[in-house]
Parts: structure tokens; sequence; C-alpha cells
């Protein structure tokens, strides 16, 4: 079982509103819903949202769905908000719609506890407001953090950073990448997104100026948020041990892997037909050069190799899967 609670605030009494969260939040509960093939992944997310004064979220109703989010013991149990942050001496706030002043939000330690106490498997918390940054950090200790076992935090800034929306209403910056990265952006080859994957997606879009994503995480292994499709078939993938049967090994070609031939060869009747039976295998290698998995070598392209009898040999990438496929961790 995974569970999820998706908040996006754009109504606020007091504070100033906003115009991109509810969006956001749509957004992020319509990528986590299903999976790439169409079957579910985060069956039925809580999605609260509020968009005016008919549907304000208030302190006592989030504190509440947070509380509730983190009981039992799911595989996932995954918070996104999108609102209004605040931070002071004593730590950061996430801002219902009823907040008055920054400090009288959900303090982010409170969320931090109900995570720690949880019983889930991975506890995901991801938070697009400004100050997020100082999720999981120990007021006045110099910023040591305190993340729990299975925990994973993804902020959109720093502790002393705004996260900035999008222009007219568009998208936020963040959530704009992060749902990029669910959408695929970020998959590894058997379309596995996981949190780590998502962040390295949002940090090197984001560049080095302007707000900072911060990523913390207590976890032996990164849980799958999503799958996507991906962008080599498994059963091609799964014959780059069979292809590369040791590591550093050269796959030698000859001109009968490449179907194609030139339009007046000047050596026609030196160069061999194509065979059925290797073009197969070249196209498979020609999706694995697509991936970065192989490269040829001492030729710019794979005709050529083929064509002037060289060979192809796999990248660092290429021996990472391969080493997985021979251990059938794929």
């Amino acid at each position: 079982m995974r569970k999820a609670l998706i908040v996006g605030i754009d109504h606020y009494d007091r504070l100033q509103p906003l115009r991109g969260a509810v969006q956001d939040a749509n957004s992020v509960a319509g990528a986590l819903a299903r999976h790439a093939d169409g079957s579910v992944n985060f069956a039925t997310p809580n999605v609260m949202t509020a968009s005016g004064v008919h549907d304000a979220v208030t302190r006592s109703d989030l504190r509440q769905a947070i509380q509730a989010l983190f009981k039992d013991d799911p595989e996932i149990a995954l918070l996104y908000f999108a609102g209004h942050g605040y931070v002071d001496e004593t730590g950061g706030f996430v801002c219902a719609s009823d907040a008055m002043d920054g400090f009288d939000g959900i303090p982010l330690s409170e969320v931090m506890t109900f995570a720690r106490s949880s019983r889930a498997a991975n506890k995901i918390i991801i938070l697009d407001s400004c100050h997020s940054g100082a999720a999981g950090d120990r007021a006045g200790s110099g910023g040591i953090a305190e993340i729990g076992p299975g925990m994973t935090l993804l902020t959109a800034s720093t502790a002393d950073q705004y996260a900035y929306e999008g222009a007219n209403g568009a998208p936020g910056v963040f959530t704009n990448l992060l749902v990029d990265a669910l959408n695929g952006a970020a998959a590894n080859l058997v379309g596995d997104i996981t949190p780590g994957s998502a962040y390295a997606h949002i940090d090197q879009s984001l560049g080095p100026w302007g707000q900072r994503p911060v990523f913390k995480t207590n976890v032996k292994n990164f849980v799958s948020l999503r799958r996507a499709a991906p962008p080599i078939s498994l059963d091609d993938l799964r014959r780059l041990a069979e292809l590369f049967p040791q590591p550093g090994h050269n796959f030698q070609l000859d001109p009968a892997y490449e179907p194609e031939r030139p339009a007046q060869p000047v050596n026609a009747a030196e160069i061999p037909a194509p065979d059925p039976a290797k073009t197969a295998v070249f196209r498979i290698l020609q999706n694995y050069v697509k991936v970065n998995l192989v490269r040829p070598v001492d030729a710019d392209h794979m005709w050529h190799a083929a064509m002037s009898s060289k060979s192809c040999h796999l990248t660092a990438l290429g021996e990472h899967y391969r080493n997985l496929v021979a251990r059938r961790l794929i």
C-alpha cells in the first residue's frame, strides 16, 4: 500500500495569496496516481487544495491529515505541500489558510515527529514552500539534521531562501521540475524514478544560482516513486551480459551487421550481404548506443564501425548495467 497526502494552498485569510500552489498540487497528484503503463501507483491520493474561502484548509484539518498519513504501516507515506512557509529562531512552519502570522503554522518539527514515529517503510516529505530547507534541522543547533530511519526530505529551497512561483500562476519552479522528473526525466533504464534521481534532476536543472533544493535522507535503499516507460526494452537490456560476456569485451562487427548500403559502393562485390541474424543483433546494439550503454571503437558512428569491420564496447554506464544483468539484479 502506498499513501500520499498532496496539499496545495493558494487562499490565505491574512497572508498574501498564492496563485500556483493548487495547480502544483494537482499536477503532482496526477503524476503520482498511476505508473506510465496505467497501473495504480498511489491509489486515490488525499488531495487538499484551497483556492478560495469556500475550500480553505484550516490548521486543524491539515494537522489531522498529516497525522493520519503517517499512521499504519504502508510501503510509502508521502507528503507533498505547496504553500506559504515561515522560519524563525524556533524552526520552520508550513502555513494553512487560517494562518495569521507565519509562526502560527504547523511546526516542521511536528511534521518530522509524525514521520519519525510512523511504521511506514518509507517516509517521504516534499515541501515547495519558502524556507522549507529548515525541515529536519534541530532548532538552535546549527543545522544538525534529525532524519530518522526510512525518511527522505526534499525541499524547494534552503532555510533562508524563498521558493519561486511561476509567472502569472504558472507552475512553481521546483514543482515544475519535480513533475518533469516524475514523468520520466529522472528515470533510470528500467524506468524507476527514485527520490534521489528526482533531486538530481531538479538540482542540475536549477543550476548554481537562485533557489537551491535541499535533499536529506536516511535510507538503506531508495524506493521507486513511480515507474516511467523505460527508454530501452527490458528484453534488450537483459542481453547485455550475453553480448558482452566479460568486462571490457569488444564486440566485433562486420558489414553483414549493417542492413543499409551506400548508393554506389566502390567495392560492392567485396561487401557481404546483410545477415538477418546479425542485423537483429545490430538493432539492439544501436539501441544501446541511444542510451549511452555502447559506443563504437575508432569510428564516429555504428554504421562506419560495421562497414569498416571495427568493434564496439560498453561505456562506464554500460558496464554498470552489464554487471547488474550478470548478477540477475535486472
